[in-house]
């Protein structure tokens, strides 16, 4: 561990955090995938409640 820690340098560019690009930036505003997602996410919720009370 401490001979990787030699190499890692704070404040470097290699850890700068990531830009969203125009296609995420619309995703994460569309509310119909929004919707879309609320359902989904619902639906593996109820999958998994429904196999631990099987």
């Amino acid at each position: 561990m401490k001979e990787i820690e030699k190499y890692v340098k704070p404040y470097d560019a290699n850890f700068t955090t990531m830009i969203p690009t125009g296609f995420v930036k619309y995703m994460r505003t569309c509310v119909i995938w929004q919707i879309i997602r609320f359902i989904m996410i619902n639906i593996k919720m109820l999958i998994v409640v429904r196999k631990s009370h099987g």
